[in-house]
């Protein structure tokens, strides 16, 4: 048995539950409900608060996320850095959308020439640290928006709970601990890498204290000299002079060149919403592309074959347009708005088999980021996810100002005839993509999840679960999920499926063709850290997170 569909009128709260389902969901998990002060979720709890208290202090949805972004570049330093990049999807009621583009450019030193002798892009050390570090000024660029609705918080108080903490210590997470220990041969190679994430020369254990005393500084620096002072100011001098004396190809002038832009979001019309998100160079098409598919199946109850086996066959569909076409937009070669056409999202469907499985080798993308989403007392919310790409980015922990640098650039090829091809100024292929919807009965969603190539796959799970098939929210998250690819360091590109999915079901997607693997854990980082909010019309807010990670919704 699956889960009914949710008619346009009904709110997840007035659905009758059935006794069981295939995917058997965690009853435990109840989704966090609240009216009136706002909400923040994160996949830290530091950061969740963080944002909270901002709200608390009459800040906005974006003051609200700028503090939390903070926070967790402090909190979560295995998944995101002040030296890499951020996309904001923002939302305020009774206006369209806007969508923040803080992805930074490859450097102008960054060429083929630069990396002549290399076969490719080095994945670790100063040369993977290719690409301007974009998310500072995505912050900035948020903060010009939100001063239109009403006195802005000076960003000592924003950013005054980062600052603690890079002071006086974070408690260091189960995820931190093992992805340091798990890529520690690499990382421990990159300058900086060290001095900056070991105690005593060892990697830290969970729980124990981890001050961050040259980022504190950074942080306070930023928040007297202002946003901008990263890009053209004293601290653009100190980090372009560390990551030049290193190795890296980035300098000064691409720290003065650097803006993030303003940018008009994808968007594609469902039954009951409209859903939005980022366009190139991120995989926001794909995303919405599984779930314009998926309505189109014409599914109507959650969580058995046809729910399951729809959504992966979807993200197969949308990922061979996504590779066929999305790279730096000035190199763009199709109209991605049109992928979302009615009419091809038509043609698209027509071509999936409800009984049998697409033959899958694929090249996925890897990655690793944050998710997060505010919203405040106005209704107004955000959809933000900041990265670094892979686990610590590039390793590299720059001298002075204690800043850990991206890799993001590694995404590029050194074939000059490749799709994503190297070059001067050119942006990377992004897997990061926040999402946003907009219900015609007048609710606001804003969801999302760390985890590379599944970032679409997870979104389409908490959304087709929520608003399709009636599913509570925190349940959304909490249920078994899967990932059709790869995560970074493995090379099999099968469906994983947690350990929880009922055990029929799992040969059923074998039987229709589907290579299946069952990972051991019943939840595992390998589906990402997810999080979503929801605002209804009369103020209730709805808020969850993912039990997969360390985080928290924290309402006002």
């Amino acid at each position: 048995m699956g889960f009914p569909r949710m008619s346009n009128a009904q709110a997840p709260d007035e659905q009758q539950m059935p006794a069981t389902t295939d995917f058997q969901p965690d009853a435990a998990f109840n989704t966090q409900r609240s009216y009136g002060g706002g909400s923040c979720v994160a996949p830290h709890h530091l950061a969740a608060n963080a944002g909270r208290d901002v709200l608390k202090q009459g800040g906005n949805a974006i003051e609200a996320m700028v503090a939390a972004a903070s926070a967790i570049a402090v909190a979560y330093p295995h998944m995101n850095a002040l030296g890499g990049d951020g996309f904001w999807l923002i939302n305020e009621p009774g206006k369209t959308p806007v969508a923040i583009d803080a992805c930074g450019n490859a450097a102008g030193l960054a060429s083929t020439d630069f990396y002549a002798g290399d076969s490719s892009i080095p994945e670790r050390g100063p040369k993977a640290a290719l690409t301007m570090a974009g998310t500072i000024s995505g912050w900035q660029k948020a903060l010009d928006i939100g001063a239109d609705w009403g006195t802005p918080l000076p960003l000592s108080t924003i950013m005054g709970d980062a600052i603690r903490y890079a002071e006086q210590g974070i408690a260091v997470s189960r995820s931190q601990e093992a992805l340091a220990r798990k890529h520690f041969e690499r990382l421990s190679q990159s300058p900086g890498f060290n001095e900056a994430f070991l105690i005593d020369g060892d990697i830290p254990r969970e729980g124990q204290r981890l001050r961050q005393p040259r980022l504190a500084a950074t942080l306070r620096r930023l928040a007297d000299a202002g946003l901008d002072d990263f890009y053209r100011g004293e601290l653009a001098h100190s980090m372009a002079k560390d990551l030049e004396s290193l190795g890296s190809p980035l300098r000064l002038q691409d720290f003065h060149d650097y803006q993030a832009q303003v940018v008009t979001p994808l968007e594609v019309e469902l039954n009951n919403a409209t859903l939005y998100n980022l366009p190139a160079p991120t995989q926001g098409m794909a995303s919405l592309m599984i779930l314009g598919l998926y309505e189109r199946l014409n599914i109507d109850s959650g969580e058995g074959f046809a729910h399951l086996h729809g959504l992966v066959e979807a993200t197969k569909r949308a990922f061979l347009l996504r590779d066929q076409y999305i790279t730096d937009p000035t190199s763009m070669t199709m109209d991605l708005q049109s992928l979302l056409s009615s009419e091809r999202l038509d043609r698209e469907a027509a071509m999936i088999d409800p009984q049998k499985a697409l033959a899958w080798p694929h090249t996925p993308e890897p990655g690793d980021t944050i998710w997060m989403g505010t919203v405040d007392s106005e209704g107004r919310s955000v959809s933000f996810i900041q990265s670094l790409y892979w686990e610590f980015g590039s390793g590299v922990v720059l001298p002075e100002s204690g800043v850990l640098w991206q890799n993001r650039g590694v995404s590029f090829s050194l074939d000059p005839d490749d799709l994503r091809a190297l070059a001067p100024g050119r942006k990377p292929f992004h897997t990061l993509n926040p999402a946003l919807a907009r219900f015609k009965d007048g609710r606001t969603m804003v969801y999302g999840t760390m985890g590379g190539e599944g970032q679409p796959q997870t979104q389409a799970a908490i959304f087709s679960r929520y608003a399709m098939h009636g599913m509570p929210l925190q349940q959304a998250i909490a249920a078994p999920r899967w990932l059709l690819g790869r995560t970074w360091g493995e090379n099999s590109t099968n469906l994983k499926l947690e350990s929880r999915v009922y055990t029929p079901l799992v040969n059923e997607l074998r039987q229709a063709g589907h290579d299946v693997e069952v990972l051991p854990e019943t939840f595992t980082d390998t589906m990402g850290h997810a999080g979503a909010i929801v605002h209804h019309p009369d103020g209730l807010l709805e808020s969850a997170h993912d039990p997969r990670s360390d985080g928290g919704a924290a309402s006002v």
